[in-house]
């Protein structure tokens, strides 16, 4: 028996311990068609490539989903990377598997003007794939985890992008669709390969502070049960460490010890009824002393993805906190699995049905959400609503409405509706008058003041608000009610944001094939429309303008090279030797260098780039003759290279240098970035690079005594241009102040 059908077997008992009343034929059957389709191809791994699709069966039949979705995680390869079909699949396996199949399958690449446009494309789909029937994005998910398992097999440069897509996209996915477990996994392997040094410090402390409490876990948990078994509680009692990626969060994000962390050790207690579970709370508050402020109670007011449990802290006679939380078996089910325990309690429900619940009420709004929004604002916001704590607060008749941590009335009166929001006056929390800045506190009860005379919403409540929902429907206000107004507005930010770029408005309204081509870039037909965009939010004008440079500046070497190759063709016919010219502050160089520059003419001399300032194609350069080592090559601005420094016996050391035709040589560099400091800093920074395509060499951060962050990156890049984008792309992120280059 060959490995393949080997592990088919292995999967069918598995199948079997989980629904003994499983068609086993039919999944069989999909196995076999899906074996024959993939035939010979092979993971990079060197196993036949259905070796996966049969691994993400396993897991999907781990969440104990139904048959239709074994079946579709067994084919949900065969449409993207065999010649199988939807009509193929929906006549042998029936046509809900084939839906679930396409689903699940890559989306179609396109080309977009941007990564975030590609990416805001594909969440889209998945969304609006996951709203008809939510099996498409369990299947995806089992899908991803078992690619991150297998990880190592991949290159360097796809590890880090397929672990940092796993962190922005799919981990908080799971986080929302309330499966824990699953996110656990994926986070922490995500994390080993976007910092491995951190996330083995971490699991090396862990392994240290674990064996210091040797015996916790154990004593504890017995001394638990002894208690509760007295009172005669029927319960399951059992300890756990926290995992990896959440301690490293806290540790590296919020600047703690191991010590610090309150809820390293944590205990469940699964018990028959609610009623149980509020009689256990007072057993555990009998026989350890409670940490104030660290109670919650998301019994009484469920999390928005179903998560019910009593949380609370305490701390043992031997001084150690831990969090012990208290549930049911129907609510354990749904803390570890999500809405896959919730499918199984729902399989007789047609799917048109389960898009329409209120448990994914979410995916509706984060499909309105996207519209008219710049596709960079909402992937980084995607983050924000799928991953942030939330607050849950009361309306006066006391329906509970769950916010983003930090929201506002503003927040909380469009949650209700548009038209609440656009008509809001004033707010009071807990019966007293507020300002619209004024953060919400779990419990609080909040009322909007409303009026019909109300002129709508202010631009400075985009600034104020929290929620994705709420920023999206002043937006939407603004688009509908005062386009001239935006239009207006939205002109003299762009004029404002040009100037800062060095460009002028007259500059790209040159000539109608310019300003087209320039309008193409920003995804606008007419100038009016990016103004009106910009007006109302809907694309910052930073950005607008930072595209239109890039564009411009793509345009200007494009005719460069043209005038180049001109010359050149003309020097061919005369003999005469012509050099392309270079960056500013160089001088006229040939072509080829082994080494990229080019030294008083000559270009095999040995030169090495300096590490105090790291000059990169396209910097004004200068060279200093060192002994032993060749031609040490600095930028001009270089405080070692600065004439009123230079020593006079080493005048005559110091020598005119210019880049040649790097060709696709990268070269090291150096970037520092100055932010203030705040939770996620670094994730960010880290997705900036991604976007940018960066090769990320070195980061390192510190934390300062004022609040205040340190980031140090070693890039590689292939010229100053390139340096540029990164450098703008950076600056964009929030509470960054100052990026600038090491030796500048």
């Amino acid at each position: 028996m060959d490995l393949a059908h080997e592990r088919y077997e292995e999967l069918e008992r598995h199948i079997l311990e989980t629904n003994p009343s499983a068609d086993v034929e039919r999944i069989r059957a999909a196995f076999e068609y899906a074996n024959d389709h993939h035939g010979p191809q092979l993971r990079k791994s060197g196993e036949p490539y259905i070796i996966h699709p049969i691994a993400v069966a396993e897991i999907v039949n781990e969440l104990e989903l139904d048959q239709d979705s074994i079946v579709g995680a067994l084919l949900h390869d065969c449409i993207e990377d065999t010649d199988s079909t939807h009509g193929d699949i929906a006549r042998l396996f029936g046509v809900q598997v084939a839906d679930l199949v396409e689903g699940v399958t890559k989306l179609t690449r396109m080309q977009y003007t941007s990564r975030e446009d590609e990416q805001m494309e594909n969440l889209r789909k998945m969304f609006m794939a996951m709203a008809k029937d939510v099996r498409v994005i369990l299947i995806k998910l089992c899908d991803r985890l078992h690619n991150m398992r297998t990880l190592q097999y991949q290159s360097d440069k796809k590890q880090k992008e397929k672990a940092l897509e796993t962190m922005e996209v799919y981990a908080p996915i799971a986080h929302r669709l309330g499966m824990q477990k699953l996110k656990w996994e994926l986070e922490d392997l995500a994390l080993c390969y976007l910092d491995p040094v951190g996330f083995h410090d971490v699991e090396e402390e862990l392994a240290n502070i674990t064996t210091l409490h040797a015996g916790f876990l154990d004593n504890m948990q017995a001394h638990i049960e002894h208690r509760l078994a007295r009172e005669g509680v029927q319960c399951k009692v059992y300890g756990r460490l926290k995992h990896i990626y959440s301690i490293y969060r806290k540790m590296y994000a919020q600047n703690k010890t191991l010590n610090e962390i309150f809820d390293l050790y944590a205990f469940r207690v699964i018990v028959e009824d609610i009623p149980a579970c509020y009689n256990v709370l007072g057993c555990i508050h009998d026989m350890f002393k409670p940490v104030l402020g660290r109670f919650k109670d998301y019994i009484g007011t469920p999390k928005p993805n179903g998560y019910q449990s009593l949380h609370t802290t305490v701390v043992g006679k031997d001084g150690i906190p831990f969090e012990v939380q208290i549930r049911t078996w129907q609510m354990h089910q749904t803390a570890e699995y999500g809405v896959a325990a919730h499918w199984k309690y729902k399989q007789g429900l047609a799917n048109s049905r389960l898009g329409t619940e209120r448990e994914f009420e979410w995916v509706r709004k984060l499909l309105e959400s996207q519209q008219d929004t710049d596709p960079d604002e909402f992937v980084r916001t995607l983050r924000v609503d799928m991953f942030s704590d939330e607050v849950f607060v009361f309306t006066p008749n006391g329906d509970v409405k769950s916010l983003p941590a930090g929201a506002t009335p503003i927040d909380f009166a469009y949650s209700i509706h548009s038209a609440v929001g656009n008509s809001m006056t004033g707010a009071r929390v807990n019966g007293r008058i507020v300002t619209f800045e004024t953060p919400l506190k779990n419990g609080d009860i909040v009322e909007i003041i409303t009026s019909k005379s109300a002129r709508g919403p202010s631009r400075d409540w985009m600034k104020i608000c929290k929620s994705n929902e709420a920023r999206n429907k002043i937006r939407q206000w603004f688009k509908k009610e005062r386009r001239e107004e935006n239009i207006a507005t939205g002109r003299a930010m762009f004029e404002s944001e040009l100037k800062h770029a060095g460009l002028t408005l007259s500059a790209i309204t040159a000539s109608a094939d310019l300003l087209d081509t320039l309008l193409k870039r920003v995804r606008f037909g007419a100038l009016d429309e990016l103004y009106a965009a910009i007006g109302y939010g809907g694309l910052s004008a930073q950005k607008a303008a930072g595209r239109i440079k890039e564009e411009m500046t793509r345009l200007g070497r494009l005719e460069r090279q043209r005038a180049e190759q001109e010359a050149m063709q003309a020097s061919l016919s005369s003999g005469e030797t012509v050099y392309p010219s270079t960056a500013k502050g160089s001088a006229q160089v040939p072509r080829r260098s082994t080494s990229g520059i080019i030294v008083e003419g000559l270009d095999n001399c040995m030169v090495k780039f300096s590490k105090c300032c790291t000059p990169v194609p396209g910097d004004p350069v200068v060279g200093f003759i060192t002994k032993g080592y060749g031609v040490s090559i600095h930028r001009q601005d270089c405080p070692n290279a600065d004439p009123a420094r230079r020593k006079p016996e080493e005048q005559g050391r110091w020598v005119k240098v210019a880049w040649a035709d790097t060709g696709d040589s990268t070269f090291r560099t150096s970037l520092e970035i100055s932010a203030k400091d705040r939770d996620g800093l670094a994730l960010d920074v880290a997705m900036a690079l991604s976007a940018q395509k960066a090769k990320l060499n070195n980061l390192s951060a510190r934390s300062q005594p004022d609040g205040y962050a340190i980031i140090n990156l070693e890039l590689a890049v292939q010229g100053q241009d390139e340096l540029t984008r990164i450098i703008n792309k950076l600056s964009q992120i929030n509470g960054v102040f100052l990026v600038k280059r090491a030796g500048g």
